[in-house]
């Protein structure tokens, strides 16, 4: 097997669609083919189904093996459900990944939100809402209320292969304790942080997104 043959698949986070990810899969090598599976409520305005539905709806797009498979925030669930049960999915990479059980309750999460917000550079927020706008927010409540009941930790103690969680410095949503607790759950997992940036990685930190992907390529691909 050469890193050629790894493919990198992405799902999109909450409201987000491919657009979030085109500066990170830009700086990927075109050797590498890759790409971008929107659900729904993650740049998809459709009716959101339970997480089992999406994950198969991932498994089912997924082509030949072996993949490298990222998600960002709430779409890390959907990822950890894939990996679970997919012997295709060589490695696993975690960006931000939610949701931590002390922010299921809207009023301690929008705390977060507004906290988490504070640290992103503000050049950024017509494209992430033009990416909401896209979704719906009917569409991105009701992914919220489907998969923050998840332990992603627990689902994650069951996937053979590599882990990566990274999170920004600065992010309130991924908090550094909840970090660490996602990566102690998985058997093979590490944990990764990338200095000032906050939840939105994809975004503003996309050279060392890229880059952590391209390792993750490489080493899938030995």
């Amino acid at each position: 097997m050469t890193p050629s043959l790894v493919r990198t698949v992405v799902v999109p986070g909450l409201g987000l669609d491919a657009r979030s990810w085109c500066g990170v899969l830009s700086r990927l090598p075109a050797s590498s083919p890759a790409t971008v599976l929107p659900l729904p409520g993650m740049g998809c305005r459709k009716p959101v189904p339970a997480l089992g539905s999406l994950a198969d709806e991932v498994i089912a797009s997924l082509g030949a093996g072996p993949v490298v498979l990222a998600g960002h925030s709430q779409s890390c669930q959907v990822v950890a459900a894939v990996a679970e049960r997919d012997p295709r999915v060589a490695a696993v990479v975690l960006l931000g990944p939610t949701t931590d059980p002390r922010l299921r309750r809207r009023g301690g999460l929008a705390l977060a939100w507004l906290r988490t917000a504070a640290g992103e550079p503000w050049r950024q927020v017509p494209r992430l809402l033009a990416q909401w706008l896209h979704t719906g927010p009917r569409a991105m409540a009701a992914l919220w209320r489907r998969l923050a009941p998840d332990r992603i930790d627990e689902r994650l103690s069951r996937v053979p292969a590599p882990v990566t969680v990274v999170r920004g410095a600065r992010d309130v949503l991924c908090r550094a304790d909840w970090a660490e607790a996602v990566v102690r759950a998985a058997p093979r997992g590490r944990l990764g942080e990338i200095a000032g940036a906050a939840h939105m990685t994809v975004h503003t930190h996309p050279d060392e997104v890229a880059a952590l992907l391209r390792g993750e390529l490489e080493r899938a691909g030995r």
